[in-house]
This record gives C-alpha cells, sequence and structure tokens, in this order.
C-alpha cells in the first residue's frame, strides 16, 4: 500500500486532522506515561456513561423513547420530554419544539451542559414539548429493518437521504404523537443543512414548521475555517477508497475516544482536548465551561457514515450546496438523470426563519452565512450575529442561554401568544 493510501486511511478514523496527533500520542505512550496516568486521581463524572435518557431523568424530569421507522427502512431513536420539572402540568396541549443536533453529534449535544444552561431542560420547564432527534448511522439511530453496521449496504447514505427521510419521518411521528399540526424547529449544523434542504421542495413538510430557528446555519461551506477543509482535497481518493474497502461508518463513540475523555480531559491535561474544539470549530475559550470536556468527549463524537463526510468535503472544494456526487457522469446519470449533482435551492424556502450564527465560528462561517441571508430574505425573521461565538457555543457556551435560547424562548411566546389571540 502507498504512502498516500495510508495517509488517507488515518484520516479517516481520525478526528479530522487534529485527532491524529492525539492517536500518536495515545499509541506511542511510554511505561513511564502509563504509570502518569494510571496515578492520576481522576473521579469522572456520572454523566459520563449516561445515554440520553439517563441524563434527561437524572435530573428529575420525565423522559420517553421513541423510535420511527424511515421510508428507507432506518431505526431512529428520539427522545420526549413531554414537560418540565417546573411547569408540570399536563391538562393542556404543549407547543412543540424538536430539536435536532449537528454533525457527528446526537441528542445529547442538548443535554450535557449544566440544567440551568442545556436549552432542552430550558425549554420543557418554559412550557414546551420537547422532542430530540437522532439522525441514521448515530449512536441512537444504528438499526435497519433488514440492514446491519457491520454491513456497507447500511452506510450507503450522506445528509441527502437525512433531509430526504429523517426529518419528514422524525416530524411527522412527533407530531402524531404530541396530537399536534404544526411544531417549533430548533436545529444546529447540520440540523439547519436538513431543514434547508428539505423544506423548501417539501411543501407539505413546510406548513407543519411554525418557524425554523437555524444555529450555526449551513448551506454552502467554502468558506470553511476548519483543518477539515483540507479533507476537499482527497475527495477522489477517499470516494476510490470508499469502494474498494467498503469503508462504512466515521468516527463512532469508540474506546479511544472514551479513553481521551478520561485521561486526556481530566483537568491536568484538558488544554488537548479544548484544542481539539477550537481547531475545529473556532476559538473561542471564554464560552468553554472546562470541568464539562470529559462529558462531552463521552457523547462526541456518536459517528456519521463516511460518505456523508465526503458529501461536505464535496461541497468545501466547490463552493455549492448541492447533493452527493458520486464522481462520474455516468454515475450522475444513473442516480440523478443528469450529469451532475443537483443544487439544492434554499431560496425557495417559505416556512419563517431565524438566524443565529457565530463570528468566530471556523464550520458555519460568516461568509458562508452572509451568501445564504439574501437567498432567504423574504422568510428571514430575525438575523442575529453573536460576533464572539464560534460554531460549538450554540450548544454548549455558558452564555447561549442570555444570548440564544432566551431570544428563541421569547420569539415562540410571543408566535404563540398572536396564535392563540386569532384562534
Amino acid at each position: 500500500m502507498s504512502c498516500d493510501s495510508v495517509l488517507i486511511m488515518k484520516l479517516l478514523v481520525a478526528t479530522f486532522v487534529s485527532s491524529v496527533l492525539l492517536f500518536s500520542v495515545y499509541n506511542a505512550r511510554s511505561v513511564a506515561a502509563d504509570k502518569l496516568f494510571a496515578d492520576v486521581m481522576f473521579r469522572g463524572d456520572p454523566e459520563e456513561n449516561m445515554n440520553a435518557s439517563q441524563l434527561i431523568t437524572s435530573k428529575g424530569y420525565p423522559c420517553e423513547e421513541h423510535t420511527v421507522q424511515t421510508e428507507d427502512g432506518f431505526l431512529l431513536g428520539l427522545q420526549r420530554i413531554p414537560y418540565g420539572k417546573k411547569n408540570a402540568s399536563t391538562t393542556n396541549p404543549r407547543p412543540v419544539v424538536f430539536l435536532q443536533h449537528g454533525l457527528l453529534c446526537s441528542s445529547t449535544n442538548w443535554l450535557t451542559n449544566l440544567e440551568n444552561e442545556s436549552f432542552a431542560y430550558i425549554l420543557a420547564d418554559a412550557g414546551f414539548d420537547v422532542w430530540l432527534g437522532n439522525v441514521r448511522g448515530n449512536t441512537y439511530s444504528r438499526s435497519h429493518v433488514s440492514l446491519n453496521p457491520n454491513q456497507d449496504e447500511f452506510w450507503e447514505w450522506s445528509f441527502d437521504q437525512m433531509a430526504l427521510y429523517d426529518l419528514p419521518a422524525m416530524v411527522n411521528y412527533a407530531l402524531k404523537v404530541s396530537m399536534q399540526p404544526q411544531l417549533y424547529y430548533i436545529g444546529h449544523s447540520q440540523g439547519t443543512l436538513m431543514a434547508f434542504a428539505q423544506l423548501p421542495r417539501n411543501k407539505e413538510l413546510a406548513k407543519k414548521i411554525k418557524t425554523f430557528f437555524a444555529l450555526g446555519p449551513v448551506t454552502t461551506v467554502g468558506h470553511v475555517e476548519s483543518p477539515i477543509k483540507y479533507l476537499a482535497d482527497l475527495v477522489p481518493e477517499l470516494q476510490l477508497l470508499f469502494k474498494i474497502f467498503g469503508v462504512r461508518d466515521f468516527l463512532p463513540n469508540n474506546e479511544i475516544i472514551n479513553w481521551l475523555a478520561d485521561h486526556v480531559c481530566e483537568k491536568r491535561y484538558q488544554i488537548y482536548c479544548e484544542n481539539i474544539l477550537f481547531i475545529i470549530s473556532g476559538w473561542d475559550p471564554q464560552q468553554l465551561n472546562q470541568t464539562r470536556l470529559p462529558v462531552y468527549f463521552h457523547h462526541v463524537p456518536a459517528g456519521t457514515s463516511v460518505r456523508n463526510v465526503i458529501h461536505f468535503a464535496q461541497m468545501i472544494k466547490s463552493q455549492k450546496f448541492q447533493m452527493y456526487d458520486y464522481g462520474s457522469a455516468a454515475e450522475n446519470l444513473k442516480y440523478y438523470n443528469q450529469s451532475t449533482a443537483p443544487l439544492y435551492y434554499p431560496e425557495n424556502l417559505t416556512t419563517p426563519t431565524a438566524l443565529y450564527w457565530g463570528g468566530q465560528d471556523w464550520l458555519a462561517d460568516p461568509k458562508d452565512v452572509q451568501s445564504l441571508i439574501p437567498k432567504i430574505k423574504n422568510v428571514l425573521i430575525s438575523n442575529d450575529e453573536i460576533v464572539e461565538f464560534d460554531h460549538l457555543d450554540f450548544i454548549w457556551g455558558m452564555d447561549a442561554p442570555e444570548r440564544v435560547y432566551h431570544n428563541i424562548l421569547n420569539t415562540i411566546q410571543k408566535q404563540e401568544e398572536s396564535i392563540f389571540s386569532r384562534g
């Protein structure tokens, strides 16, 4: 195998560029280093080993586990917080809020900060029926009616299929169980991309979304500053490797990541974990609660498909918001009846939309967000730049409740008052 092939394989199993260093550190530890780590007195946070439901119930909130089947057979795990601790009456129907995580993440993104900082708990206590989505391939959605994760076919998808199948299945299911005609959709990162891809072309689904709140909004990624941009130069090689070796999932939450969470994210070494977050998402150490790092890294990354990562790399290179490119005109003709990958058109969005974006965001880069704004101007109800925020501040930032969540709550409550007065 050539050196280039070895490099590509390492890229596929590393946490993008920064994790390559940490994997090499892990594999090259000396006996003395092992003794040092063994001597570290580290008391783990119980939340490190809790799943999403356990995180919720450990704080005294009610939780329901649900499974929804997509049209193409994937079984997605959803969590529901039907009411909060501060507003526990169940007599009246509650407005439904759906929270959708980003790339390589899961529903725990909305649960792993402190109780008064995690958006899911804040929404539940404010009187909402809260649903937490999980897309195919992550920790809570690794089942299928006929396939299993050990088969290549299980992983033959990207965010195209998340938008086409997962999003409608989850939204429709949540509305059916909650017995409501509409809900509020709040997405982060890839969670916004799914909506920007699907809502403009699925008018029936779009009617079911009262307002779309986009945190760290993603459509084009041509100006991304994160080192993941270097994957764009390897797209042909990555696609070839995918075909030859049948590479499947990308960065599930495995033993190495958990070891990093236990030992490297411990107080003495937490600077290394901080740097992983910053090198991927942007620089904002003031917003990071360092004591939560082991908890974050036990829950993230939650996995996705290699094809999905290739898809993002393709869009970095093309600077377009488009479907997965199968690598040749002949292959694209087979899937799309045209020689190139079709574009998505966020300008056809009809759902009222609010943007929240960070000035220090290396993934949802401000230049890409600014190119999106004029395309959705007819439905844009608010456009808030938080200058100091990076990409992860929208889910883990200590000021996120004050700077973002309370603003969203006020917007929803005003809309509900308006709906009630009209009704």
